[in-house]
């Protein structure tokens, strides 16, 4: 049976704020260098892929510059494929003082379905990616 998923009143904030945040590294009005994304995590992050392989931050990193470096026409999914991201079931939850968990559910493209978790938190230079992990919803 699903869990039964209600954000409190006092973190919708919260919640709308992160929210337009995900999917992480994919919202080019947030940056798109690699010093933004640095800006974005905290130094230890890390996240496991929806493969179960666990990636460093400077793997995470490395790969974002290589994607974001390439011109369009070069990418896995060029502009005029025009990606489809569809987020859906927000949820958030405090952790600790100043830190939260966000879980939603991707749909890319319209057939790969993910659910997702971050966890982030809030520092004096704004939110940072501190965890992610991606996991791949088989058939329901």
């Amino acid at each position: 049976m699903e869990p039964t998923l209600v954000t409190p009143a006092e973190l919708s904030g919260i919640l709308a704020d992160l929210s337009r945040r995900e999917p992480i590294f994919h919202r080019p009005e947030l940056g798109t260098t690699r010093a933004d994304f640095e800006k974005m995590s905290v130094d230890d992050f890390w996240e496991v892929g929806a493969s179960g392989r666990r990636y460093s931050r400077s793997d995470v990193l490395d790969a974002l510059e290589k994607r974001y470096a390439q011109p369009d026409d070069a990418q896995p999914y060029p502009k005029a494929h025009a990606d489809v991201w569809e987020t859906s079931g927000f949820h958030c939850r405090r952790l600790a003082p100043d830190v939260y968990l966000l879980t939603y559910t991707l749909m890319q493209d319209r057939k790969r379905r993910t659910r997702r978790s971050t966890i982030w938190q809030h520092t004096a230079e704004g939110w940072k990616i501190v965890y992610h992990q991606g996991t791949i919803v088989q058939d329901e």
